[in-house]
């Protein structure tokens, strides 16, 4: 019975003039650079704002990254820059940022590190940790007061977790916020902060201690201005082995002042941080599928002007063209994985562990193909 109820199906369809003619199309060219055509995903402004920022990256980020990563330089004007575009908390709604989707911000963040990872540092510190943080946890005022020119890029953000103990332990901090002796309504900061990138230069800290009245981990948003002599050093930290173009130190506090407007309101415990650091992994789920698209344009290349045995360019061989295969499979996986946990995130569908998945899997197969 199944054999004549599947033969009809084939006569049937034998018969119908669209399955014929769609069966006579020439096949649609493959695209090495798109192969799943991830693009055909995103609306227009995403595009839009994905091809802003590639010029931006290719066109005056790209000729820095050489002698920054060299000689262990950031360039301050890279964030404000990054500031006239619009590109710095992209997905905050107000205060002079763009509110785009949380894809676009991604596709920002993708074509700076295709460029370099310590400049998709520097910015998914601003954009993600400090910005992000303010906008979820902060009060009006202080939105109203430091997200305008945050992302202008006028004053560079930091953020204050990880400490010289307590590294991937951060709920044992000892970072602390006792009430100040003569001042009602100040707070005063004590500990040290290590790891921290930005923090040489920052102009704003946020900064996560303990409250020693309730022994709750709070947010305080520390003005470098406003710390006395001798209360806050910021030493940098040299002679990295990595992310060299972005620049990295402490945070050093000796009973640093903080008014109590500048602490936030609400939020307490490890919620704060974590919730700011997902944002960030999910950024860097984007970024590190454009350090491999960038590899992968270099590996092609290369591949094809080197000639070797009998003068062939040696991507006519299949150990080159595994390897090419390989990685150029892993970055569409990566970008589709991506695009979908960005929608789910703006549906307010996202469960935390799906930018768990996508950054390990993503870096991951980064890393192999890069090393490859």
């Amino acid at each position: 019975m199944f054999k004549s109820v599947i033969r009809r199906q084939l006569t049937n369809s034998a018969k119908c003039p669209a399955i014929t003619k769609r069966h006579a199309h020439t096949p649609v060219p493959f695209n090495w650079e798109d192969p799943l055509d991830s693009a055909s995903l995103f609306t227009e402004e995403e595009i839009a704002i994905q091809d802003t920022a590639r010029a931006y990256c290719q066109e005056r980020m790209l000729p820095r990254v050489l002698d920054a990563y060299r000689n262990e330089h950031y360039d301050r004007t890279i964030l404000t820059e990054m500031g006239e575009l619009g590109l710095l908390g992209a997905t905050i709604k107000g205060y002079g940022c763009a509110g785009v989707s949380s894809v676009a911000s991604g596709l920002i963040t993708r074509e700076v590190e295709r460029v370099d990872s310590g400049y998709r540092s520097g910015m998914s510190v601003q954009s993600s940790l400090v910005m992000g943080g303010i906008d979820e946890f902060g009060t009006q005022e202080q939105k109203e007061k430091f997200l305008p020119d945050l992302a202008k890029g006028k004053i560079l953000g930091c953020f204050g977790l990880t400490e010289p103990n307590h590294g991937s332990d951060p709920g044992s901090m000892e970072s602390v916020a006792r009430p100040h002796p003569s001042k009602k309504g100040v707070l005063v900061l004590s500990g040290a902060k290590t790891w921290i990138t930005n923090s040489p230069i920052a102009e704003l800290m946020l900064v996560w201690a303990k409250l020693a009245e309730t022994g709750k981990i709070r947010g305080f948003l520390v003005e470098r201005e406003r710390c006395p002599p001798g209360t806050l050093e910021t030493p940098v930290l040299k002679n990295k082995n990595g992310l060299r173009a972005s620049i990295t130190g402490m945070i050093q506090m000796d009973d640093v002042p903080v008014p109590e407007e500048n602490m936030f309101p609400e939020v307490e415990g490890l919620k704060g941080p974590f919730s700011c650091l997902n944002s960030a992994r999910y950024g860097i789920a984007w970024g590190v599928m454009g350090a491999l698209e960038d590899c992968i344009q270099r590996a092609r290349t290369y591949s094809l002007e080197r000639r070797q045995f009998k003068n062939n360019p040696i991507a006519k061989y299949q150990l080159v063209q595994k390897k090419l295969s390989d990685a150029v499979t892993d970055a569409s996986y990566g970008i589709l994985a991506a695009t979908q946990v960005g929608r789910l995130k703006d549906q307010g569908k996202l469960a935390p562990e799906m930018i768990s998945l996508i950054k390990r899997q993503n870096c991951d197969r980064a890393l192999v193909n890069a090393r490859t």
